[in-house]
């Protein structure tokens, strides 16, 4: 076995030690009354109006298939912490209970719960540090994500970024975020068969410098890839460019685009199409990658820059501006009844919720507002269940809908939350006036 993850043998002990013993002090104490656990964000990331919720149905699908083989048990007991009874009983554990969650591919925003598990309180509290884990790996990456994309407008933007990603996890669960986000291609080959995102590459630098002259190696390459991208900047960018419209000219050799990864790519896009057209090769594209993000494509596209194309490497696949989302899943209720942490900057509503969005006339949203999970409003209900007595409700959820989910649901926000200016008013989200009343309640009967 590759150490480079984990069997499915081994999910169960994907956690944190706390965990753990906090659910055999549970099983210890006999508490089996029900709980309900809610995935949150206080605070945005840096620069985000939106966070897009990506995740949280698919590892919603994760919960039924959580299980502790005796053989993961044996290897359990040696940290020297758990009882044997209670070892026997992880290895009958099932997940029973229920989750509901956000549609992969929504926008959220603070306080908004991306899911909500009530379950028996050591089977809901066993999901904890799983969901916060695979939920923050592909919001992360595809907040980031749709950031470039709305800056790259109706031009492609593909995924350079494996190379310089947080290990193969994040490199493949990033593709799948990728997907949601709208970025229209990979150079991750497993990545690209396992979720569908089209496969694209052009060639590294050392494919030239390999040969002893550049247009042999354009040739070769043109050859063996009819209608590829050649990398035009090892030596001289504009003496590239030359050589391949005579490589066009005069072989007829089937180009698709170039690719400029250094320098000033803005002058040197325009130089390019210059030369390019005035060859008759206005069929030829531009793509440009070294160092890009949203800023950077949004500075180029505003400066008139010719590109066709962006290949977005280590600022997206690393979340360089914002690579951490503050998640944090909290008990509100327990036995039926409300629970809260009252903390100072941690403010907690109780019991289980309702997230519901608004739209005005013209169709953009307008506001959202948490109720009581059976509070109704005349809204756009966006918590919905998912998992039901243990069992999935749904198939695994479809990459291509998310997306096109995604898009629509950002078309219809105001303006200000698809800049990538923070915004000055943050999009309006407040509580019913039930949560803050059960809130208010709840303090006042913890404080007698």
């Amino acid at each position: 076995m590759s150490d480079l993850t984990f069997t499915d043998d081994e999910l169960g002990l994907f956690t944190d030690l706390y965990e753990l013993t906090m659910v055999q002090a549970y099983w210890a104490e006999g508490m089996r009354a029900d709980g309900v656990f809610s995935l949150f964000f206080r605070k945005p990331p840096a620069d985000r109006n939106f966070v897009l919720a990506c995740g949280q149905e698919h590892v919603a699908q994760l919960a039924p298939l959580l299980r502790f083989p005796r053989a993961q048990l044996d290897r359990l007991a040696t940290v020297g912490m758990f009882q044997d009874a209670f070892l026997q009983w992880l290895e009958g554990f099932r997940f029973s209970g229920a989750i509901h969650a956000l549609p992969e591919g929504t926008p959220v925003f603070a306080h908004e719960p991306f899911m909500e598990v009530r379950a028996p309180v050591a089977e809901a509290q066993l999901l904890e540090t799983l969901v916060m884990n695979q939920i923050t790996t592909e919001t992360v990456l595809a907040s980031k994500a749709v950031r470039v994309a709305l800056a790259a407008g109706e031009r492609p933007v593909l995924d350079f970024g494996m190379r310089r990603m947080h290990g193969t996890d994040a490199a493949l669960r990033g593709v799948r975020a990728y997907r949601v986000a709208g970025i229209r291609a990979t150079s991750n080959v497993l990545g690209s068969l396992r979720y569908g995102l089209p496969a694209s590459g052009t060639m590294a630098h050392s494919f030239i410098q390999a040969h002893p002259d550049e247009t042999d190696a354009f040739r070769t390459y043109g050859q063996l890839y009819p209608g590829t991208t050649l990398l035009v900047d090892t030596y001289d960018t504009l003496a590239a460019v030359d050589k391949v419209i005579r490589l066009v000219r005069d072989e007829g050799l089937e180009i698709g685009a170039i690719r400029l990864d250094s320098g000033d790519l803005g002058s040197l896009s325009r130089t390019a199409r210059d030369k390019l057209d005035a060859a008759g090769l206005q069929q030829i594209r531009i793509v440009v990658s070294g160092g890009l993000d949203e800023w950077t494509i949004r500075e180029l596209l505003r400066g008139g820059a010719p590109i066709d194309g962006f290949g977005v490497g280590t600022d997206m696949g690393a979340s360089v501006d914002a690579p951490s989302l503050d998640l944090a899943y909290k008990l509100t209720e327990y036995d039926n009844e409300p629970r809260l942490k009252n903390a100072p900057g941690k403010k907690l509503h109780p019991g289980a919720k309702q997230v519901w969005r608004f739209a005005g006339a013209d169709g953009t949203y307008s506001h959202d507002e948490i109720t009581g999970r059976t509070e109704a409003r005349d809204g756009e209900p966006l918590l919905r269940a998912v998992v039901e007595d243990g069992t999935p409700l749904h198939p695994t959820p479809d990459i291509d809908e998310a997306r096109q989910r995604a898009w629509a649901a950002i078309e219809r926000m105001p303006a200000a939350m698809r800049a990538l200016e923070p915004a000055q008013t943050p999009y309006p989200v407040h509580f019913s006036d039930e949560l803050e009343r059960l809130r208010i309640d709840t303090i006042n009967k913890l404080n007698r």
